[in-house]
C-alpha cells in the first residue's frame, strides 16, 4: 500500500478516492436499509475512509518521488489491499483479546480490550460534522485572547474555518457538481444566442467571463483532484495556524518505524496527531473525521508550545470553562436550578476539606458533576499498549467517580449538610442540601471530547457501582451535550432521560456503543433500561448488546436543512402534550416528579391518559371540579382537574387523592392539579404530594370509606377507564375515520367511537 500511495500524483489520487467515497455515499442516501446491508454500502464507505487516513500516513512519512504517474488500476488494488488490511487487524484484535483473563475491567477486560481495538481501526470520527464550529467557538472561547496574539485570529475565526473545512469535505462535491451545471448552462445559452459552435462558443465565453471560468476550474479541482479538502482555499485559517496542525512531506518517523506493527492500523496514525498535510503551498485535510479531536489537540499543543508561559493561565481557564460547561449548554434544561460552583465540605471520613468542581439543584433532581478538562483519552494504540488506554479510564472515570462517591457520602452523614466556599482564604457557608430532598441523584463524570467506548463501558469496572445501591454513575462529554440539548429540550424531558440513562449506567452486562445509542434508544423505546432488564432477567442471557440504536439521531444531521427540520421525538398525545407543557410552564415544586411519571408510560398508557383529561375536560361545564386515577405503569396517578373561575378546596382534594391512592393498595402515589379556563386550556398545573394514611382512625374513616367505594368492581379505577367520567354533551361528532378529538392520534371509530 505504502509503495502505490507513494507514486501517485497526491491530488489525482485523493480526487479518485473521494470520487468513489462519494459515489458510495450517493447510493447509501439512496438505497433502502436493506438493500445497504445486502450490498455492503456501508462497509464500502468505511473501507474507503480508512484508505484516506493510511493515505495521509504514507504522504506524512514519504518524501515526494521525482516521477510519479496516476494508475486507475493500482487505485482498485490499493482498494482491495486496503479492505485486506482492515480485515486482518479485526482478527488481529479478536485474537488477541480472547485470552485475556483479568485487568482494570475484571472478568470484562477481555471484552473491553478487544473493543478498544476494534474501534481504534473501525472507528472514524463518529461525530457530527455540522456541529464542529458550535463545538469550538466554545471549547476555545476561555482562551481567545491569546489566539489572536499568536495566530491573528480568535476562537470565533477558527470555529468558523473547523465548520467549513468540514462543510467542504461534506457537501463539496455536490457545490462543485451544481457550479460546473451553472457554467455549463452559461455557455450552452451563450453558445446558442450567438449562433455559433460548441467549440467556438465556449472559448469566446471564457475570454469574456474570466472570473466563471476561474469558478468552472476551481469546481474541476474539486471534484477530480481531491479540491474538497483544500483547507487553504476552503477557510479562512492563517498559514500559522494551518503548519501547526499539518505534517510537510516526509516529516512523520514512527508510523513506518521498525517493529511489530509497523505500517499497520495499530501504530498510532499520524492523522490522530495532525489531521492535516501540506502540499506545495497549500493544506490539505486528507482524513475529515478527525479534524474534531486531532485538530483540536494539536491547535491547544501548539498553541502552549509558541507561549510557554501562558500554560498555567491556560489549565486554569481549561477548568472554568469544563467545570462550568454542564450548565452552561443545557441552561435551558435547567431552567431556576441553584448551582454551586467548586463546592467544599468537610469529609467526615478522613476530617479534611474535599471540593467538587459543579453542584446543580432543579425541583428534586441533584445533579454533580465532576469535570476534566484535558484530553478524553490517550492517543497510543490499545495494541502497542493497552495499560496506557486503562489509565485513561483511572484517571478520567475513577477519580470522578471517586469525587462523587465521597460527596454522596457526606449528603448521608446528616438530615441536612452545609456547602462551603472558599472566598479570601476562608471557608464561607453558602448553602445546605438534604439528601431527602431528592428523588434523582446523578453524580456525572464529564470530559471536553467524547469518551467512548470507555463512557458507556465504566460500569463494568468492579470499583464502579451505584451509590447507595441505587445513583449510577454517567460518564458525558462536552460535545454529546450539544446534542442532547437538541433532542431534549425540555427541562422534563432531559430530566426524565437522565434517569433512564442512569438506570441502564446501572445495569452490567448491558452495552450500548455510545450516548448517541442511549439517546437513539430512548427516543424510540422510552424505558428501554426495562426491556435490557428482562432481557438478563433469569441469567438465561449474560451480555447484551444494542447495535445501530443511534440512526434515529444520525440522520437528524444529514443534509443542507438540518436545522430547519424538527428533530426526533418521543410521541405524544395532543391532550397530554399540553398538559406537559403546562406543568413546564407552571414549574411548581415536584413539577419533574410529575414529568417523570407521565413519560414514563407506554403507548397505550399515554393514550389512555389523554383519552381521560379528554373526556372530563367536556363535562367541566357542568362541574366545577373533575378527578381520576391510574394505575398500571409504575405508582399511582391521581389527576384533579378544577375550573380556574371557582376556588379549589384542598382539603377535598387530599382526600379524594388518598382515597383513590388507599383503593389501588398504593405504597406511593402523585397528584397533578390542573386549573383549566373557559376555552379548556391548562392554565395553571402543579403536582402535590398525597398522604396515604396507613391506620384507621375517627378522623380519617370518610377516607377509607370513600376508598372503599372506589374499589369497588364497578368504579374500579385503572389505566383504561376514567372514574366519575361524564358523556361529552352536544359536541359536534367527528367522522369514523377522522382523528380523535382527544388528541390521542387513533382514528375516532377506535378511541372515542367505540
Amino acid at each position: 500500500m505504502r509503495g502505490l500511495i507513494v507514486t501517485m500524483p497526491p491530488h489525482d489520487l485523493l480526487g479518485y478516492i473521494y470520487a468513489q467515497y462519494m459515489m458510495k455515499a450517493m447510493a447509501d442516501q439512496s438505497a433502502t436499509e436493506e438493500k445497504r446491508e445486502d450490498d455492503g454500502l456501508d462497509d464500502l464507505i468505511n473501507e474507503n475512509q480508512f484508505l484516506l487516513e493510511y493515505v495521509h500516513a504514507v504522504l506524512a512519512s514519504d518524501a515526494a518521488p521525482t516521477e510519479m504517474a496516476f494508475d486507475e488500476a493500482q487505485c482498485a488494488e490499493l482498494l482491495e489491499l486496503g479492505r485486506k488490511l482492515r480485515a486482518q487487524a479485526m482478527f488481529f484484535a479478536m485474537a488477541t483479546s480472547a485470552d485475556t483473563k483479568d485487568g482494570v475491567f475484571g472478568p470484562d477486560t477481555a471484552d473491553i480490550e478487544f473493543r478498544a481495538k476494534s474501534t481504534w481501526v473501525m472507528l472514524r470520527g463518529n461525530r457530527y460534522q455540522v456541529l464542529e464550529e458550535e463545538f469550538y467557538r466554545y471549547v476555545l472561547a476561555p482562551h481567545n485572547d491569546v489566539l489572536i496574539e499568536v495566530y491573528g485570529v480568535g476562537a470565533s475565526e477558527i470555529a468558523e474555518g473547523f465548520q467549513a473545512m468540514a462543510n467542504a469535505t461534506r457537501s463539496g462535491h455536490a457545490y462543485a457538481i451544481k457550479e460546473m451545471m451553472k457554467q455549463f448552462e452559461a455557455v450552452r445559452a451563450f453558445a446558442a444566442a450567438q449562433d455559433e459552435p460548441w467549440e467556438d462558443a465556449m472559448k469566446a465565453w471564457a475570454e469574456a467571463n474570466s472570473e466563471q471560468k476561474k469558478a468552472a476550474g476551481r469546481a474541476m479541482e474539486d471534484i477530480f483532484r481531491g479540491g474538497i479538502t483544500n483547507v487553504s482555499r476552503h477557510t479562512k485559517l492563517p498559514s500559522a495556524l494551518l503548519a501547526d496542525l499539518a505534517y510537510r512531506r516526509g516529516e512523520e518517523t514512527e508510523f513506518f518505524a521498525a517493529g511489530d506493527f509497523a505500517g499497520t492500523p495499530y501504530q498510532t496514525l499520524p492523522a490522530r496527531k495532525k489531521p492535516l498535510i501540506q502540499l506545495g503551498s497549500d493544506y490539505y485535510a486528507v482524513d475529515p473525521c478527525f479534524a474534531r479531536d486531532a485538530g483540536y489537540r494539536a491547535l491547544l499543543y501548539n498553541l502552549l508550545q509558541r507561549k510557554p508561559d501562558y500554560k498555567k493561565t491556560f489549565e486554569n481557564r481549561q477548568k472554568t470553562m469544563s467545570e462550568g460547561a454542564f450548565a452552561d449548554i443545557l441552561a435551558a434544561q435547567l431552567p431556576g436550578a441553584k448551582i454551586f460552583q467548586e463546592v467544599y465540605y468537610k469529609d467526615p471520613a478522613s476530617n479534611q476539606w474535599a471540593e467538587n468542581d459543579t453542584l446543580i439543584l432543579v425541583d428534586d433532581v441533584l445533579f454533580l458533576v465532576e469535570a476534566k478538562a484535558g484530553a478524553a483519552a490517550t492517543i497510543a494504540s490499545p495494541a502497542l499498549d493497552f495499560g496506557r488506554h486503562a489509565q485513561s479510564v483511572q484517571d478520567l472515570v475513577l477519580k470522578a467517580y471517586k469525587q462523587c462517591a465521597r460527596f454522596f457520602s457526606y449528603l448521608n452523614s446528616a438530615d441536612e449538610v452545609p456547602l462551603y466556599h472558599f472566598v479570601a482564604g476562608k471557608y464561607e457557608e453558602c448553602g445546605r442540601v438534604r439528601r431527602s430532598g431528592y428523588r434523582v441523584m446523578v453524580p456525572i463524570g464529564l470530559t471536553v471530547e467524547s469518551f467512548s467506548p470507555f463512557s458507556t463501558y465504566c460500569k463494568e469496572l468492579p470499583q464502579v457501582v451505584p451509590l447507595f445501591g441505587k445513583h449510577a454513575f454517567v460518564s458525558l462529554s462536552i460535545d454529546e451535550l450539544f446534542v442532547l440539548k437538541r433532542f431534549l429540550p425540555t427541562p422534563g424531558s432531559f430530566a426524565h432521560y437522565m434517569e433512564v440513562r442512569q438506570a441502564v449506567a446501572g445495569i452490567r452486562r448491558a452495552h450500548l456503543f455510545d450516548e448517541f445509542d442511549h439517546l437513539g434508544a430512548y427516543l424510540k423505546k422510552n424505558r428501554f433500561d426495562q426491556e435490557i432488564a428482562d432481557q438478563l432477567k433469569g441469567g438465561m442471557v449474560n451480555l447484551v448488546i444494542w447495535d445501530g440504536m443511534s440512526d434515529i439521531v444520525d440522520r437528524s444531521f444529514e443534509g443542507e436543512d438540518w436545522e430547519s427540520g424538527p428533530f426526533p421525538t418521543q410521541v405524544f398525545p395532543e391532550e397530554l402534550l399540553k398538559l406537559l407543557e403546562a406543568l413546564d410552564a407552571t414549574r411548581a415544586q415536584g413539577w419533574l416528579s410529575a414529568e417523570s411519571h407521565i413519560r414514563d408510560l407506554g403507548e397505550e398508557g399515554r393514550n389512555s391518559l389523554a383519552k381521560m383529561l379528554f373526556d372530563l375536560l367536556q363535562t367541566l361545564k357542568q362541574y366545577p371540579a373533575r378527578y381520576f386515577s391510574l394505575s398500571g405503569d409504575g405508582y399511582p396517578l391521581f389527576i384533579w382537574l378544577q375550573r380556574h373561575d371557582h376556588q379549589i378546596d384542598w382539603r377535598k382534594v387530599n382526600d379524594k387523592a388518598s382515597a383513590a391512592a388507599l383503593a389501588l393498595k398504593a405504597n406511593d402515589a402523585i397528584g397533578v392539579l390542573a386549573e383549566v379556563g373557559a376555552d379548556g386550556a391548562y392554565l395553571r398545573t402543579q403536582s402535590f404530594s398525597i398522604h396515604i394514611p396507613t391506620a384507621r382512625t375517627a378522623t380519617n374513616a370518610h377516607i377509607y370509606e370513600d376508598a372503599a367505594r372506589m374499589a369497588r368492581p364497578t368504579r374500579a379505577v385503572n389505566l383504561n377507564q376514567p372514574n366519575n367520567a361524564e358523556p361529552q354533551g352536544n359536541a359536534k361528532k367527528p367522522g369514523r375515520n377522522d382523528p380523535c378529538p382527544c388528541g390521542s392520534g387513533a382514528k375516532y371509530k377506535r378511541c372515542h367511537g367505540r
